[in-house]
This record gives structure tokens, C-alpha cells and sequence, in this order.
């Protein structure tokens, strides 16, 4: 692949999980696993490629709504990775960061996702940022909100300056696993001219190949942000 082809910023939303545990007569819980362990091989990949930074979609605002025995065995995996791969962030020098309100979060998960972000904020290679207890309109309205009690104007600059990713900017490329064809609410504001990839493989099985695959797709586009092309 081309360097200039490469996207900067990728997003993506890992879809797929349970419909990948229920198709092996699994539980939920166990493609949740599965696909808790495919973000190290997929981060590894991602930040091998030149790409500076990864916005994953791990917890949505809306995700409150599931059962309580799954919302607690995400809450229990996302401590675990947290834990479990902060040494090597820290060794392939990635910083961690987080979008979406952690204050809902247990004391405990807290202090472990506040002391990764802390450890890792000076390092340079690339940014791993995580959505927790995210939603795209939420944070929409966060900025504007912000944006009042600091009597700013509100302008397409002042809401993007105060977005979550304000520090490093809009995904180019969008990435969705698991067949369904939409957002759900993963960076609405910034996403709007960004690169969407939608495909069937489910996030257990989307391996390096499909992200090369979807990379590749990308730079086959041309774009123009609202602007006539260039003959």
C-alpha cells in the first residue's frame, strides 16, 4: 500500500460479537471475549500500518440498555485490557485516550482507565482512543453546552475545538463490522466527510487481511469534501 494512501485517523465500530458467539452455540459473553482479544491484533496492525490514530467504539451510551449480566461482563473485560495491555502501549509508545462520560463507571474501572491515560500521555507514535459510555449526539450537545457557559459563539470551529477528539481531529476512514449499514451514533460530527467501510466479516473475525482490504478500498476513493474534482 502507498503511504499517501494510508488514512491518518480510523474509526471503528466492532460489531458482531454476539451473533459470532451464538453462531458457535456460545454465549454472548464468550464472542465478547473473543473479540476483546482481536483489538490487540487489529491495534497492532492498525498502528503498523502508518496510521497515527485508532478511535474504537467499545461501549456505546445506548449499550446501559442490555442485560445486566452482559453490561457487567463488559464493564469486567474492559478493566482487564485495560490492564492487560497498558505495558504494551506503553513499549510501542501509543498514547491512550478516552470519549464518552467514564464518571458512570465503578470507582474502580475509573481510577484503571484515568491511570492509563495518565502513564501513556506523553507518548508519540500514535493515539489508541476509546469510546466508553460514548454516544455521538451526546457529545454533540456536551460541546454546544460548553460552549454557552463560556458565552462563545457557536460555530462549526467552536464545536469541533470542543469535541472529544478536538486534539486529533476527524476519522478519515470509518470502519463497521458485523453487516449492519450505519453509525449508531459513533462520531456523527466528525464523520461528516469521512470514509465509510461497511462489511459482513464479524469483529472476531476481522483479521489483518480485512483490514488491509478495507484500507485498500479507501484509497481507491477520491475525495472531494463538497468541492467539484479536478480534472
Amino acid at each position: 500500500m502507498e503511504k499517501a494512501k494510508i488514512p491518518s485517523h480510523i474509526g471503528i465500530i466492532m460489531d458482531g460479537n454476539g451473533r459470532w458467539a451464538k453462531l458457535r452455540g456460545k454465549e454472548r459473553s464468550y464472542g465478547h471475549r473473543a473479540g476483546t482479544a482481536n483489538v490487540e491484533r487489529i491495534t497492532e496492525h492498525v498502528f503498523n500500518s502508518g496510521v497515527k490514530t485508532l478511535s474504537l467504539y467499545a461501549f456505546s451510551s445506548e449499550n446501559w440498555a442490555r442485560p445486566k449480566a452482559e453490561v457487567d461482563e463488559l464493564m469486567r473485560l474492559l478493566e482487564l485490557y485495560f490492564k492487560k495491555f497498558l505495558k504494551k502501549m506503553q513499549r510501542e509508545k501509543i498514547r491512550i485516550t478516552t470519549m464518552g462520560d467514564i464518571s458512570v463507571l465503578s470507582e474502580r474501572l475509573q481510577k484503571v482507565i484515568n491511570n492509563s491515560v495518565a502513564l501513556t500521555r506523553d507518548n508519540d507514535r500514535g493515539i489508541l482512543n476509546i469510546g466508553i459510555n460514548y454516544g455521538g449526539r451526546q457529545e454533540i450537545v456536551r460541546a454546544v453546552n460548553k460552549l454557552i457557559e463560556n458565552n462563545q459563539p457557536i460555530t462549526v470551529e467552536n464545536i469541533s475545538a470542543n469535541l472529544y477528539s478536538a486534539e486529533f481531529g476527524e476519522p478519515d476512514l470509518i470502519i463497521r463490522t458485523g453487516g449492519e449499514i450505519r453509525l449508531s451514533n459513533f462520531m456523527l460530527y466528525q464523520g461528516a466527510y469521512s470514509e465509510l467501510y461497511f462489511t459482513d466479516v464479524l469483529w472476531p473475525d476481522f483479521d489483518e487481511k480485512e483490514l488491509d482490504k478495507a484500507i485498500e478500498a479507501y484509497g481507491m476513493r477520491h475525495r472531494r469534501f463538497g468541492k467539484v474534482e479536478e480534472s
